[in-house]
This record gives structure tokens, sequence and C-alpha cells, in this order.
């Protein structure tokens, strides 16, 4: 039998600095085991945990292809008599899904063309190529979730992709209350015993000689019962979050599970916001043009609208010098012999330098200026005759005599003048110059009003 030999342990010192290995000597031999120290030291607090790894770059996106152009859609045919309804057939298994293409990228919508008048369904031709989405509208607010239908069966899992670098690991927690210790195993056989010699002072610790060969692992023990599981210590700073790792290969799509019962319709969301209109898709085939309708019964007519605005109009000038070089005596016409602005059609035109034509019965505004030498009067006539609410006229010889009024006529291709009054008693000067150097004008202006 083994003497027993206590020791109590001391409180640890500061570790020293780790000194170079020397080399292993011979192991020495093993001596007798001492009971065990003390009691074991309550569990430090765990440690924070350390931060979370950087995540590493993505990777480069591939490049989107082209989306090829739309075929014209064919012209729908006549719809033709439905068939009577076969019995169903067996539902055939469904194939394996190929991978998926590269998407394309979307191209550009056209301008929306005219839409031709409805004609005649045609018979139903083949579908024709799916034309380019327009764009989608603001996600209006999101409806009540319908009844959830059977979920299909799960397709076989994707190759895992290739896992990302490990975040650097956060300081050890605390350790948690030791367990209970378990049975010991059986004790091997003991050896030959042999002569215990007297116990000397402890020798220094030798340099440990080189490790023998593990031996072969003894059968494990009957596992102690569990102690109970200590509380949480704080959680630690999250590492770096390592590199993410590329992304696996799509798997196979798996079979697609049968069909669940359809669940029940769910309250309809609010609409939602209209998104602008795409651009305009190009224009369809016209339809053939219908049969023209029945003429509608004719409308009353309805009452006469007032007339308009202007319908003629005429400018007739001269200047002097060279024009009305002599007096105008009384009851003579004052010349206009150069043509102004007209408006076409010649309603109102010129029989001479002095006369003009008014074609049409109608009302006109007529505006006359001359400048006038002498004190006088000037006045209209219609057919020959003076028209007394038109007279105009000045005292003196230092302004023009300007006149405007409006005459009515009852007859077609009535003559008008503007006149030096017959019953007046001087003969009138047309001024040359007048205020100036210039040649100075004189105006007749006619305006059919209605």
């Amino acid at each position: 039998m083994v003497k027993s030999i206590s020791y109590q342990q001391g409180s640890p010192g500061p570790q020293g600095a780790t000194g170079p290995q020397g080399a292993t000597g011979a192991q020495g031999a093993t001596g007798a085991t001492g009971p065990q120290g003390g009691p074991q030291g309550a569990t430090g607090p765990q440690g924070a945990t350390g931060a979370q790894g950087v995540t590493g770059p993505q990777g480069v996106t591939g490049a989107t292809g082209p989306q090829g152009a739309t075929g014209i859609q064919g012209v729908t045919g006549a719809t033709g008599p439905q068939g009577a309804t076969g019995p169903q057939g067996a539902t055939g298994a469904q194939g394996v899904t190929g991978p998926q293409g590269v998407t394309g990228a979307q191209g550009v919508t056209g301008p929306q063309g005219v839409t031709g008048a409805t004609g005649p369904q045609g018979a139903t031709g083949p579908q024709g190529a799916t034309g380019i989405q327009g764009v989608i509208g603001a996600t209006g607010p999101q409806g009540a979730t319908g009844i959830q239908g059977v979920t299909g069966a799960t397709g076989p899992q994707g190759v895992t992709g290739i896992q990302g670098v490990t975040g650097a690991t956060g300081p050890q927690g605390a350790t948690g209350i030791q367990g209970v210790t378990g049975a010991a195993g059986p004790q091997g056989v003991t050896g030959t015993q042999g002569v215990t010699g007297a116990t000397g002072p402890q020798g220094a610790t030798g340099i440990q000689g080189v490790t023998g060969a593990t031996g072969p692992q003894g059968a494990t023990g009957i596992q102690g019962v569990i102690g109970a599981t200590g509380p949480q210590g704080a959680t630690g700073i999250q590492g770096v979050t390592g590199a993410t790792g590329p992304q696996g290969a799509t798997g196979i799509q798996g079979v697609t599970g049968a069909t669940g019962p359809q669940g029940a319709t769910g309250i309809q969301g609010v609409t939602g916001a209209t998104g602008p209109q795409g651009a305009a898709g190009i224009q369809g085939v016209t339809g053939a043009t219908g049969p023209q309708g029945a003429t509608g019964i004719q409308g009353a007519t309805g009452a006469a609208g007032p007339a308009g605005g202007v319908l003629a109009y005429a400018d007739f000038y001269a200047l002097m010098p060279p024009d009305n070089a002599a007096t105008v005596a009384t009851g003579g016409d004052v010349d206009f012999p150069e043509n102004g602005p007209t408006s076409p059609g010649g309603s109102i035109a010129r029989t001479s330098d002095d006369s003009f034509n008014l074609a049409d019965i109608g009302t006109y505004q007529v505006l006359f200026q001359v400048s006038v030498t002498e004190a006088g009067q000037l006045v209209l006539t219609l057919n020959g005759t003076e028209l007394a609410y038109t007279v105009v006229g000045r005292a003196t010889g230092t302004s023009q005599i300007v006149g405007m009024a409006l005459v009515e006529t009852t007859s077609i291709n009535s003559i008008l003048t503007v006149r030096n009054p017959a019953d007046n008693a001087a003969a009138l000067t047309i001024t040359p110059l007048a205020g100036g150097t210039e040649p100075v004008s004189a105006h007749l202006v006619i305006t059919r009003l209605e």
C-alpha cells in the first residue's frame, strides 16, 4: 500500500516568462500520488465574446444577357364551337426542371399605336411571344393573408457553399459548476509492490523526459450525473464576420408536390397607386372596319349665332406731295389714290381716286383723317348723298380734320366718298409737308362689321 502524503496547495504565484525548452531528460520514476488538494475554487465569470470578423467582399455579379426581340403577335382567329369535355386523364409525372437560363436585359417598350375600330373576332391563332412588361406601379398595402395551401414536397438540398472564414474566437466564458464525478472504473491488476524507501525531501523537478508513445485508450467509464447548468455569462462582443463564401450551385428542382386544395380567397387589399404609364407599345395591326351604322335622325337646327368680328377691311391713302395738288372745291371729293392693306375677296374696292365701292349690304365703320390748311369741314357721302351725322371740321388752321362714323348700306355696290360740303364757301387746300419735310399722309379706313 502506498502511503499518502498530504500537501496544502498554496495560492499560485504569478507565472514567469517561459524560458527556452531544454533537452528532454530521461523520465524519472513516478512518485507516489498524494491526496488531492483543497476544494476547487469558484468558477470565474465568462469572458466577453470576441469581436465579429470582417465580412469579405461580395463576388462580382455576371453581366445580364440581352433579351431577344418580341415577335409580332399573330392575328386572332375566330373561336370555334367548344367541344364536349372529355374525362380528365391521369396526371403524368412532372419532368425534372432544367437549369434556369441567364435573364436577358429588358428591352425598351415601343410607343402605343392608335387603337383601330374593333372588327369581328377571328379564329384563335397560336399565341404570340409575350410582350415586354410595362413599368410596375407602386405596391399597394398588403391585403389580408389567405389560408395557406398544403406545402409541396421539399426538393433535394442544393450543394453546400464554401464555408466562410471563421471569425476570431472570443475569450472563454466562465466554467460551469463541475458535475458529480462518475463511478470509478474497475481497478487494474496491482503489480508487485516494491520495497518502500524512506521518503526524502522532494528534489528539484528534473528535466522532462521524452514523452512515450500514447498507449491505447482505456474503456470509457460510465458517465457521471450531469451537474446543474451554471448561469450564462454575459455575451461577449460579436466577432468579425468572416468573408461570405461563393454561393453554391443551385440544386436540381424537386418534383412539384400535389396541388393542395385552394385556400379561401383573402380580403382584397387596397388598390395601390397607379404607376407611371409605360412607353407605348408598337401599334397593332388595324382591325377590319365594321359596317357603317344607320344614319341617325337629324337634330333641329340651332338658332343662328351672332356674326363674328371684322368681315372685311381696306385702307386707302394719299401722300402730299404729290397727291391732291389742286384744292378741293366745295362739293368736291378728297382723293385717296394709294392702296393700303385690304382683305381678300374685293368686297371693299375703289372705283376711282376719290370713290369707293361697298359691294355687300351691311354696317361699315369709316375712319378718315386729312391735313387741311384752312378752317373747314369734311363729310361722308353714300351714293352721292351727304350724311349729315358724319360732318367734322375745325375753326383754325393748326390741326387735322379727323372723322369716324358707322355707315349702313341698304343696297349692294354702294359708293362712298369724303367730301368738302357743297354749302361751304371756300375750297380746301390739302396741306403738303405738314409739320415737317416728309410727305404727309391722309387715310380712309373702311371696315365691314356685319
